[in-house]
């Protein structure tokens, strides 16, 4: 990468932040401002330094794109579900860039009924993602939600998909999701909060009137939960859920009786989580009660809800989490996690009949998929491993046959056997076994000359699931081996594992992310010179903070949309998000939880120090990590680093947390990534 172009040099000017009698200087605080003539125009100056800085790698970004593109079915189309009469399928056609939503009635052999085309829809927009697709229980109208802005606030509309008109009213700033009570005229649908984007307000809309007009049901006061609202896969309920990191709260009503009352289903409780689903004449609940650390499954009469009335039907195990549920006439499908690894289980309603569905490798990920239909002896699951392409399969309860009905078609001479994948385990500072999946090609040798991309998230308990993807085959066949560092703060090894890895605990996701990349190193599958790291929003913290703990053991890093400024975040309670996350990172605004935080957080712990290659990205309009935290961080690292190693920084000016919207458009992100990897490796074809 060339050296002699000098990078755009922030201004300086002194923000003093003080609480609990601790001051920390702030040069870059006004950066937040975001209708700031020199905020946009420092960020241009980045992205103009960033495409001279990478100019000598656009021809081969553009040969990448076309690789990975070339390698997806262009005029491909998702296997159709029924439901309510009707199949559903969502399809692309070669060229275009968005879906085209349809159904059939009662066979797939039916005229095509066109729901939405959004490609005609997006025209004219740099950004748009239609979601909250909600048909109406007499098949007659759909809701759908926009996004044209990429700050996760829809507006919802209705469309008369008998006469394909669009009713003239607009409920703006929502979630973009909703439900039909059984009336099909009374929509129910959340509102956000206009300043922090948080989802508080549950409206009731009746179809034909103007929105202004719509009902509160329901106000979530308690700035640190989140609502929202859906029906019952029974059809007989409109649920409303209230929840926290640590805390769930649900209220029922009838679908039969739009003008009835929400009744509380089990008043919440400080560290009671549950979630609930209807079958026949009981709820059933997914539940941490009782110190259930891995959730157990219990039920309750439909008229009883309450905590008192509940029974065990799946008693908690120290060793299996159960994640979900299904429910069948006749099924119950379980999915839980052992030993890292998805396991789907089938039990039987009356004979008590039950099995694990078989999986035969050591690295995969498997889940339920769409399954909307109740009276049913097929359920329809997901597979796919490192290696193995997706596929889509409807499976007999009953006889325990397997019906591929579809498998991910990769173009081009993608042939599965030249590649290899292994889970193995590093051993943390304090003595935990972190467990590593990896693929690479086969024939690597362990000669610590291979490149190595190791990515982790590690935050709020969600699990990175070794899962097959197209694109990364463009590193793979280019000699780097792939590993997911399934690090404490995630729940790969059940709910201990995230308790292990947030609030106090948060320093071992970064020391586990330090000791697998130690490990990977001794064990020769990499070295210092050709390992990169890799993580995104609450994963580009962590790259945040183990550059500023370990520099030296990576050649490269990408940080995207990273959370970096913690403490100034966290103390600002109306931007989206903040109170709602105490749960997860703390309270600054109490001392220990700042003091904690501040020894981490890497916008404050930047120093005079060699750091990494970086490239790091952002969204103007990100709703969850603001582009500013980025943007501080980058002058910052210009102003301390004491190396001369490249620091990128690209800010996508459209759009927000997700990146590009379009089908393709993401890629060229990716191969802009990719690119900046390959070049630090000598690699330019």
């Amino acid at each position: 990468m060339k050296k002699d172009i000098l990078p755009p040099k922030a201004e300086r000017i002194e923000k003093r932040l003080e609480i609990h009698g601790d001051v920390r200087i702030d040069n870059y605080y006004w950066m937040n401002e975001r209708e700031n003539p020199d905020v946009i125009q420092y960020l241009e100056e980045e992205n103009r330094y960033n495409e001279e800085m990478t100019a000598h790698t656009k021809d081969f970004q553009l040969q990448l794109f076309n690789e990975m593109k070339g390698r997806i079915k262009e005029d491909d189309e998702s296997v159709p579900y029924k439901l309510n009469g009707y199949w559903y399928l969502t399809r692309f056609e070669t060229g275009k860039d968005y879906p085209i939503y349809s159904r059939k009635k009662e066979t797939l052999d039916a005229p095509e009924e066109i729901l939405f085309n959004v490609n005609e829809m997006a025209e004219g927009y740099d950004y748009y993602r239609l979601g909250g697709l909600n048909i109406s229980p007499d098949n007659k109208m759909v809701a759908f939600a926009t996004d044209t802005l990429s700050r996760r606030k829809y507006n919802i509309r209705i469309k008369n998909l008998e006469t394909g008109e669009f009713y003239s009213e607009e409920i703006k700033n929502t979630t973009g999701g909703s439900t039909w009570a059984n009336d099909n005229k009374t929509l129910y649908y959340t509102k956000k909060d206009e300043q922090t984007l948080r989802s508080f307000q549950i409206y009731k809309h009746t179809l034909g009137t103007n929105a202004e007009e719509d009902e509160l049901v329901f106000e979530e006061k308690d700035e640190t939960f989140s609502t929202y609202v859906y029906k019952s896969k029974s059809r007989k309920y409109i649920i409303i859920g209230s929840s926290s990191t640590l805390t769930t709260e649900y209220r029922i009503l009838e679908a039969d009786n739009p003008k009835g009352e929400f009744r509380v289903f089990q008043p919440r409780e400080r560290g009671l989580e549950y979630s609930i689903s209807h079958y026949g004449y009981h709820f059933y609940i997914l539940t941490n009660k009782d110190k259930a650390v891995n959730f157990k499954l219990m039920k309750t009469p439909e008229d009883h809800t309450e905590m008192r009335n509940w029974e065990d039907v799946i008693p908690h195990r120290e060793d299996y989490l159960l994640e979900d549920i299904d429910i069948f006439k006749d099924f119950l499908v379980v999915g839980e996690r052992h030993n890292g690894l998805n396991k789907i289980r089938i039990i039987r309603w009356d004979n008590n009949v039950e099995y694990y569905i078989p999986f035969d490798n050591e690295t995969y990920t498997a889940y339920t998929s769409i399954n909307p239909a109740f009276n049913t002896s097929i359920l329809r699951y997901t597979y796919n491993s490192l290696t193995t392409p997706t596929s889509v399969i409807d499976f007999n309860m009953e006889t325990g046959e397997k019906t591929v009905l579809k498998e991910q078609e990769v173009l081009g001479d993608f042939d599965k056997d030249n590649y290899e994948s292994e889970r193995i385990w590093a051993t943390a500072e304090d003595g935990t076994k972190i467990p590593v999946t990896m693929v690479y090609r086969k024939g690597m040798e362990r000669n610590g000359e291979n490149p190595l991309l190791q990515y982790a998230y590690g935050s709020y308990g969600s699990t990175i699931d070794p899962y097959f993807s197209s694109v990364r085959l463009s590193l793979l066949d280019r000699g780097f081996i792939y590993a997911i560092a399934h690090i404490r703060g995630g729940e790969y090894l059940g709910r201990g594992w995230y308790e292990d890895g947030k609030l106090f605990n948060k320093r071992n996701t970064f020391t586990d992310y330090i000791d697998v990349s130690k490990h990977l190193i001794h064990e020769k599958y990499t070295s210092a010179n050709h390992l990169y790291a890799m993580g995104g929003s609450a994963g580009g913290l962590l790259m945040g903070v183990v550059i500023n703990m370990a520099p030296n053991l990576y050649k490269g890093v990408i940080a995207a949309v990273p959370f970096v400024d913690v403490v100034t975040t966290m103390l600002d309670d109306s931007i989206p998000l903040t109170t709602g996350e105490y749960d997860e990172w703390g309270n600054p605004n109490e001392e220990g939880y700042y003091e904690y935080m501040k020894s981490y957080s890497p916008y404050d712990n930047v120093v005079a120090q060699d750091y990494p290659n970086m490239l790091v990205t952002t969204g103007l309009h990100d709703s969850q990590v603001q582009y500013w935290e980025p943007a501080k961080w980058i002058a910052k690292l210009r102003e301390l680093k004491t190396d001369q190693n490249t620091l990128l920084f690209h800010t996508n000016m459209d759009a927000g947390h997700g990146g590009a919207s379009g089908r393709f458009e993401a890629l060229r992100e990716v191969a802009e990534e990719y690119a900046f990897l390959l070049d630090l490796e000598g690699i330019n074809e």
